[in-house]
């Protein structure tokens, strides 16, 4: 667990503007690590949520067939950025929001992928 913190500690140091991050079980979907810069941003209930919509998209991929890996899912809101990348094989992801007017997309992921190389 100590390793999830620091990686959540690395990328709210690398990214500008970052609101929120959480490292997902995505069976349970209960969060293994949260940081929150904001108070009020619920990390729980988008831990749960974003699980949801992460194995959603695994069974629209097995519907259709398709043979490629899932490696992210960006969301893009008026005001923010949320980056879902996938980790160890399937079994959990890291879920990440950032303010949309002091980041921008590339910066994100190359913080993402950075810290969670290897997972």
């Amino acid at each position: 667990m100590a390793d999830y913190e620091s990686i959540l500690e690395a990328i709210q140091n690398d990214v500008t503007g970052f609101i929120g991050a959480t490292i997902v079980d995505l069976d349970s979907g209960m969060s293994l690590a949260s940081r929150s810069a904001v108070a009020d941003f619920d990390l729980d209930v988008a831990s749960a949520y974003n699980s949801e919509m992460v194995k959603g998209k695994f069974k629209t991929m097995e519907a259709l067939r398709l043979k490629s890996d899932l490696e992210d899912m960006l969301l893009t809101l008026s005001d923010q950025l949320h980056l879902i990348k996938v980790l160890d094989n399937r079994a959990s992801f890291i879920y990440v929001a950032a303010n949309r007017q002091t980041t921008n997309l590339a910066l994100l992921r190359r913080s993402v992928n950075e810290h969670t190389l290897g997972h």
